[in-house]
């Protein structure tokens, strides 16, 4: 392989990896020779080579390898052709996960994840506003709220967000000192330097941070020493102007066992609540990880009717769902098989068993009344006239759609109504759904809040 050849296989990975990853970590690669299948690059140090080669070995093996077979080893050492220093030689093994920390000082914060990035961060109605509010900061200007403070449940994008705003902020600001832990490491590092008598050097190294970034702060809850040194630190920052960002997986006013006086200050920047993924936001994730895979595995396709199944079933947490579709991807091209509504069933079984979320009659009901704008004792309640009516056959028709009940169970949580009332609406809203399009598109539009 020639560097001509080299140069053109860039604009590949720069695609694979994304603009930030590619100009911090493949650029700097220089290109020296092949040699018995072992692809050589020159890195300017040992850090460099050995973080390629963790992270980025697998796409960069893979990618060369798929224009020259012959490929089957990289190594990477310090300095120029004639007094390179050897970094690795090896056949990288696939690695998802970082092993940079930023630092402040001498401690170490939290690995970043490389893909954790504002280019993989797919944006939609549930999580715009986070995702504004944590560009804003990414891009180092006057802080202008603090804290930012992040909470949402399980899945919903807040570490990404956060990982997000440290890779931006060292690619735009290097100058400042940013440092990403979770709540459980700050808590750690306390009592670490207790035990070794060197809480001067942590109380310095804490407050000498341009960005702070707590992450699941709701660990320190109940910990009293932990949290009178956090509210210390965190009055320190802000009074020093710096930036603070945190996250909780509920809001600071909801968190036990966190003292008033840091639920407070917590409360006194911006609070940003990332809200369950909808059925369009996730279809988008699911789009952006195909595209990244059809580099990974070129010979397979998925169908848009396997993403939609895979958007609606799986509705809870976004990991899972991401991880479905690695599973898929990673089974079909192993078996050699086609990506087929059937394969993915075959092959998700347990998740989806795992994601079926068990929907009441009386969530459907609330949804229903709130939708239609009535009150719920009306719509259970014994009145005829249509403007309750025809939301009471709706909620039944999406009783029987979404729950296990049986008939009569459905009728009696209607105000004891007997079975062939319910069959009837059930009935009657088959009918109208095909004749008239607002009801159709009523059905639609409450199925999908009750699966988010």
């Amino acid at each position: 392989m020639e560097k001509n050849q080299w140069d053109e296989l860039l604009s590949k990975l720069k695609h694979s990896v994304g603009e930030a990853n590619f100009q911090n970590w493949i650029a700097p690669l220089e290109f020296q020779s092949v040699s018995e299948g072992v692809a050589t690059f020159s890195v300017p140090t040992n850090f460099l080579g050995n973080y390629v080669s963790q992270n980025f070995g697998d796409i960069l093996l893979h990618t060369m390898s798929q224009r020259f077979p012959e490929i089957n080893r990289l190594s990477f050492h310090v300095g120029s052709k004639s007094t390179a220093a050897p970094v690795t030689d090896t056949k990288p093994a696939v690695s998802a996960r970082s092993t940079e920390a930023v630092t402040a000082g001498d401690m170490p914060g939290a690995p970043l994840d490389v893909r954790f990035t504002f280019d993989t961060f797919v944006v939609g109605k549930p999580n715009e506003l986070a995702h504004a509010a944590a560009k804003r900061v990414a891009e180092g200007g006057p802080v202008t709220f603090n804290p930012l403070f992040f909470y949402g449940g399980v899945g919903l994008g807040k570490t990404h967000l956060m990982h997000a705003v440290a890779w931006e902020l060292r690619a735009r600001r290097p100058d400042l000192n940013v440092l990403y832990l979770s709540a459980e490491q700050f808590m750690y590092r306390f009592v670490q330097a207790l035990r070794d008598r060197k809480m001067m050097d942590f109380k310095q190294i804490f407050r000498s941070v341009d960005v702070l970034m707590v992450d699941d702060v709701q660990f320190i809850a109940g910990k009293d020493s932990t949290q009178e040194e956090f509210f210390h630190t965190f009055n320190a920052l802000v009074d020093q102007n710096k930036q603070i960002i945190i996250s909780a997986d509920r809001a600071p006013g909801e968190i036990q066992g966190l003292e008033d006086r840091i639920k407070s200050r917590l409360q006194c920047g911006l609070v940003v609540d990332l809200h369950p993924t909808d059925y369009e936001l996730r279809l988008g994730i699911l789009q952006s990880k195909v595209e990244q895979y059809r580099v990974q595995y070129p010979s397979l396709d998925i169908s848009q009717n396997v993403l939609e199944f895979l958007a609606h079933r799986i509705s809870t947490n976004v990991r899972v769902l991401e991880g479905a579709l690695t599973r898929l991807f990673a089974f079909a091209s192993l078996v050699g098989r086609p990506i087929t509504l059937e394969l993915a069933q075959d092959c998700l079984a347990d998740i989806l068993r795992a994601s079926e979320r068990k929907i009441t009659v009386e969530e459907i009901q609330r949804k229903v009344s709130e939708h239609y704008n009535i009150r719920l004792s009306d719509m259970i309640g014994p009145k005829r006239v249509r403007t309750y009516a025809r939301p009471r056959q709706i909620a039944m028709y999406l009783a029987k759609q979404m729950t296990s009940r049986s008939l009569p169970e459905i009728g009696r949580r209607f105000g004891g109504r007997d079975h062939t009332t319910v069959m009837h609406g059930v009935k009657r809203v088959e009918e109208l759904k095909v004749q008239d399009g607002q009801i159709a598109e009523d059905l639609e539009l409450l199925r999908r809040a009750l699966e988010a």
